[in-house]
């Protein structure tokens, strides 16, 4: 088997066609030989950090060193909050993040539990080589959320995806050609 990728997916229904199932299925088929491990995360549609953590510390330990991790939107922001806060752990490849919140941007994002904190963005080093995907015109998501996570993650890789697409229901090709590239 060649790389293992951890998926953490996003808030909301995860059945087919909803929430992340997208992007997972694209992976899945367009990353052949790779394992791609996306566990169900307690309490999708009310998704509450502990909750999460306690997913992501199993789940992370039980990956090889060399994995990738990917989070998208709140999985996004769940995983980077774990590294920064928690447990910073270069024994992977890299962390990316897709459409992640920036939590308490503004009032209409408020989610303190899922808030990191602002003395945590001094950890980054402990971070894996970390990527960024966002659209320009995220409808869900605004753009100015990973504005603000480039400002506090100078050395993470960005990238602007020219659309409007949050979900991404049909995948993300640029997605999968970057980590073929890794």
């Amino acid at each position: 088997m060649g790389k293992s990728v951890l998926f953490i997916h996003s808030a909301g229904p995860q059945g087919n066609g909803e929430g992340s199932s997208g992007l997972v299925a694209h992976l899945e088929k367009s990353l052949e030989g790779y394992e791609v491990r996306s566990p169900p995360m307690p309490a999708p549609e009310n998704p509450r950090y502990e909750e999460w953590k306690a997913v992501l510390k199993e789940e992370i330990f039980r990956m090889p060193d060399g994995a990738l991790l990917i989070g998208h939107s709140i999985g996004g922001s769940a995983l980077l909050k774990f590294f920064l806060e928690e447990e910073g752990d270069c024994r992977f490849d890299a962390l990316i993040s897709i459409a992640a919140p920036f939590w308490g941007i503004d009032k209409e994002w408020m989610k303190e539990d899922f808030t990191i904190a602002e003395n945590a963005f001094l950890n980054r080093k402990h971070l894996p080589l970390l990527f960024l995907f966002h659209s320009l015109h995220d409808e869900v998501v605004p753009f100015r959320h990973l504005e603000r996570y480039a400002e506090q993650l100078p050395d993470a890789l960005i990238e602007c995806l020219d659309q409007n697409d949050h979900l991404f229901l049909q995948g993300l090709p640029l997605l999968s050609k970057s980590i073929k590239n890794m």
